[in-house]
């Protein structure tokens, strides 16, 4: 198997009951890559920090699985896989706390979708849940950011395609293999958005749709999005359970007010009365999230750094906080001067600030600029 595409082992780690993304670090920091964790003894596995149950489970997987044929067959299907070691893999979602270690993808992932928001709301969807979940698809395509959802029935499907009629992008994250649309009727739906966006799972390509995996893809959704809103949801709605998810994860929450009599809007108007953003216009999500220039950011993406402070500041940020503070002291510059640099930046999308000033570099496989022979 030593030809054998290295994002293989990643599929077969992935087919494993109870191996996620901390027995999957945990196998990376103890064999060096996936492909040596593959090929280990029962006893290295124990020692590297997996259970006895996980060993076993692994053990009937590996003497099962044909990884070369099993690749293939991904292959044949024009399924891609993206791992946490590629450079296509979401900027956004690589943040959150153990993000999927690999991602399932028909269509793919581009640098705008660094601008996404996600829409969730019930399945049993009312004229005016429909109303608005169209008016927010378009509004946020026709202003270039990508529209996340799950491709349910309801407010899911309805955001889907307002965002591709307006067109825009669209990414739609399953509870089932990318090769098993659920619901069926939105099969020609998830077409039109493997053209125009991706639709995506951590689900190996076969898993049938299951209760039980929806909560976690909900926070994939969340997870891709620099917001969540939600438009009508019951008490026990799915939605919620992504809301909780965004707001886990640091990112903004918007709940669409609702009939205080509608079942449809008993969880929106909760999230409310808990501390969501009511959104009451569509400009807001735009301006609450500083997305009124994303335009502007996406066509300065491809700069290069435009002086050697850009350059230099690109040298000190990685995908790891750098408080404005350690930039100044490692760069011996003036802060005036750090901080007039770090601003054009961030309006550049080559930095991001995370709040206290905070900074990180945009990932170059996102962002695409480059610092030059000029630039060091």
């Amino acid at each position: 198997m030593g030809g054998l595409d290295s994002r293989a082992y990643w599929v077969g780690f992935n087919m494993v009951k109870g191996i996620g993304a901390v027995r999957v670090r945990a196998l990376i920091s103890a064999f060096g890559n996936l492909e040596a964790a593959w090929g280990a003894t029962p006893q290295q596995l124990l020692t590297a920090g997996l259970s006895v149950r996980i060993v076993e489970n692994f053990l009937l997987m590996r003497k099962k699985v044909d990884l070369e044929a099993t690749w293939e067959k991904i292959r044949q299907a024009q399924i891609e896989v993206v791992t946490w070691d590629d450079e296509d893999y979401p900027g956004r979602l690589k943040e959150i706390d153990q993000p999927p270690p690999l991602l399932y993808t028909r269509g793919g992932f581009q640098p705008e979708d660094e601008w996404a928001v996600a829409i969730v709301g019930t399945r049993r969807i009312t004229p005016y849940g429909r109303q608005v979940a169209e008016d927010a698809g378009a509004f946020l395509a026709r202003n270039k950011v990508t529209v996340v959802s799950g491709l349910a029935r309801g407010v899911d499907a309805t955001a889907h395609d307002a965002a591709l009629k307006a067109g825009g992008r669209t990414i739609a994250v399953l509870g089932s293999g990318v090769d098993r649309i659920y619901p069926p009727e939105n099969g020609r739906l998830a077409e039109r958005i493997v053209a125009q966006g991706a639709v995506v799972s951590d689900y190996a390509p076969g898993t049938p749709p299951d209760a039980a995996n929806f909560p976690p893809r909900n926070r994939i959704i969340s997870g891709l999005s620099l917001a969540t809103i939600v438009i009508e949801a019951g008490d026990e709605s799915g939605a919620l359970i992504t809301a909780t998810f965004a707001a886990e994860q640091g990112r903004e929450v918007f709940a669409v007010p609702g009939n205080i009599f509608a079942p449809q809007s008993k969880g929106a108007n909760r999230l409310i009365r808990d501390g969501a953003r009511p959104l009451l216009k569509m400009e807001e999500i735009l301006e609450a999230l500083e997305l009124t220039q994303v335009s502007e950011h996406q066509a300065a993406r491809t700069l290069i750094p435009a002086d050697d402070s850009e350059a230099e500041i690109l040298k000190v940020l990685g995908a790891e906080l750098v408080h404005i503070d350690e930039i100044r002291a490692q760069l011996d510059l003036p802060i005036e001067k750090v901080s007039a640099t770090l601003t054009m930046m961030e309006l550049k999308g080559m930095v991001r600030q995370t709040g206290g000033m905070n900074y990180m570099a945009v990932r170059e496989s996102q962002g695409e600029y480059r610092i030059d022979e000029d630039h060091g």
